[in-house]
């Protein structure tokens, strides 16, 4: 089992699950970014072609919406995918302003190389929980992510009402 950090803030105790949360995901995403260097990718740059993979020739705002980036990160994020000859975008034959996204050869061939590091991710990160504590990572997730999305509505009601 892990040792805890030493060099915890002396606030650590007023936010511990935040805490870890940011420990974990810092952890994760450093790892994933190391995988996705080997692979000539940048973070999200997987998840966009995930979402190509299963369904190619969507729109950038469909794509915007199934990989949770703001209009900003997702635009250049495809810029640079369309740069490295992975996609390329073109306007939908019934509106003109609208671009479609589609993967190219070399975009499809990125579909075994991200699906093993996927999975060698997966491995890494699951590797000292049980099953059962795996399930419960899912759930505590899908918890967390639930309450900070509704907050977040509350939020945005309460301040359009003042």
């Amino acid at each position: 089992m892990p040792t805890p950090n030493l060099h915890t803030p002396t606030t650590f105790d007023q936010g511990r699950v935040s805490y870890a949360i940011f420990q974990l995901a810092r952890a994760h995403r450093g790892y994933a970014a190391g995988l996705l260097r080997q692979l000539d990718l940048h973070p999200g740059q997987e998840l966009v072609l995930m979402h190509l993979f299963d369904r190619d020739g969507q729109t950038q705002s469909e794509l915007l919406a199934s990989v949770g980036l703001d209009h900003s990160t997702v635009s250049k994020t495809l810029r640079r995918m369309q740069d490295a000859g992975l996609l390329i975008r073109q306007p939908a034959d019934h509106d003109r302003r609208v671009m479609v996204v589609h993967l190219t050869e070399k975009g499809r061939a990125m579909r075994e190389p991200i699906d093993s590091m996927w999975r060698n991710l997966e491995e890494i990160t699951t590797r000292n929980l049980s099953p059962q504590q795996a399930e419960s990572v899912i759930d505590a997730a899908d918890a967390i992510v639930y309450a900070i999305n509704a907050r977040t509505k509350t939020d945005r009601i309460e301040s359009e009402t003042s």
